[in-house]
């Protein structure tokens, strides 16, 4: 029981850390993390919707798509998905208006706020991947399709963060005109946060302690209840 607190508390961590970081990278000015481009041009051309609003719906039509897919697969704890989507929700915009004062002028200046930013994500992740809790909705989607479809996890990964930029590029030219909110930083982000995240997961030791929490045994001669 304390391993799966403390299991639990590392995972809401480990997503306050992803809202800080996507928070990061779009005030990089680069444009923001491909799974949060579509939302972020949304709330751009809203007046009432801010970036964590929007990608509070996107993310709450992720769970639907996979109540849908999986049907019986889709078991009743996945729901915790929608606690999980307001935190993230909520801290995206907590972390927005926290770094009001990140507005990185000229390229080289851009580029290191979109790299920390990167870094920053891709330590989130796995402070939220390491201890085996829940699934995350832009996760949980991209393994409903994988699994409804029977296709494999990381093409259908690529495909999804591919159709979500195209979405954000065609919004943003049907309400701008041309791209804003997405950029340079969208494309860069999406290739170096998953070789980062697979760095830090081997590389920095607090990974590994939260990955032994839940592989944590019983003392010697104690029951399950």
């Amino acid at each position: 029981m304390h391993n799966m607190i403390r299991r639990n508390i590392y995972f809401i961590a480990g997503i306050i850390i992803n809202s800080f970081g996507v928070a990061f990278i779009t005030r990089a000015s680069l444009g923001t993390s491909a799974i949060s481009s579509l939302p972020y041009v949304m709330s751009l051309h809203s007046v009432r919707l801010s970036f964590g609003a929007t990608t509070f719906i996107l993310n709450m039509i992720f769970i639907i798509l996979q109540a849908i897919l999986l049907r019986k697969d889709f078991h009743p704890v996945q729901y915790l998905q929608i606690l999980v989507d307001i935190l993230f929700s909520a801290f995206i915009d907590i972390s927005m208006a926290f770094l009001f004062w990140l507005h990185p002028t000229g390229i080289l200046p851009r580029l290191i706020s979109l790299v920390i930013g990167c870094c920053i994500l891709a330590f989130g992740i796995c402070v939220e991947v390491a201890p085996d809790v829940l699934v995350v909705p832009g996760e949980g989607i991209v393994r409903a399709v994988s699994k409804a479809f029977r296709l494999d996890f990381g093409k259908v990964k690529l495909a999804n963060d591919v159709t979500l930029i195209a979405l954000a590029v065609l919004f943003s030219f049907l309400f701008f005109h041309g791209l804003r909110g997405v950029g340079a930083g969208t494309l860069i982000s999406a290739v170096i946060v998953g070789p980062l995240v697979s760095l830090f997961s081997k590389k920095i030791p607090l990974i590994s302690h939260i990955r032994n929490l839940r592989c944590a045994k019983a003392p010697s001669g104690s029951q399950a209840a």
